[in-house]
């Protein structure tokens, strides 16, 4: 759990990631060694996972995202489909899942032809036996966790210091 200081501090970075320690204790009134300490604990307990920049397919001329089900031979496992599907760059996520399919992938591609490509990609895979595949229009609401982190009642936690 969070409580409502770690809730400002990851909202003031989320909202401005280039801040440094020292402007963030500045911004929420507290100390420094208080922002680092926190900050250090939501890395440990993975909370934060990164401080990277958060790129933007279609800047980089992937304009199509597409989610692909895969169906795959149980015999080998899915350990082996994950390393190959990894080396595939196009690919974003793989997630194992219930259902009809066993694996859910978010992949990009360049065009609609692209994506055949990449979906020969996928389908060339050992151990992957059947895709199915439907591309995403739009983005109403993209992935986001902030709204997550901004739930922490006012009541949780130790206090501000």
């Amino acid at each position: 759990m969070i409580d409502k200081l770690d809730a400002r501090l990851i909202s003031l970075l989320d909202a401005e990631p280039r801040l440094g320690v020292l402007e963030c204790s500045r911004r929420l009134g507290v100390a420094r060694g208080t922002v680092q300490a926190r900050l250090d604990r939501l890395v440990a307990r993975g909370v934060v996972r990164g401080f990277g920049p958060d790129i933007d397919p279609a800047a980089l001329g992937y304009g199509v995202t597409a989610f692909v089900t895969l169906q795959i031979r149980q015999v080998g496992g899915h350990d082996t489909v994950i390393g190959r599907l990894a080396a595939i760059p196009e690919m974003l996520e793989v997630h194992t899942i219930t259902g009809g399919g066993d694996m859910l992938c978010r992949v990009v591609a360049r065009t609609n032809a692209d994506l055949q490509r990449v979906i020969d990609l996928i389908v060339g895979v050992e151990g992957v036996v059947r895709t199915s595949t439907v591309i995403a229009l739009a983005s109403p609401v993209p992935y986001r966790t902030l709204p997550l982190v901004q739930a922490v009642p006012a009541e949780s936690g130790p206090a501000e210091s």
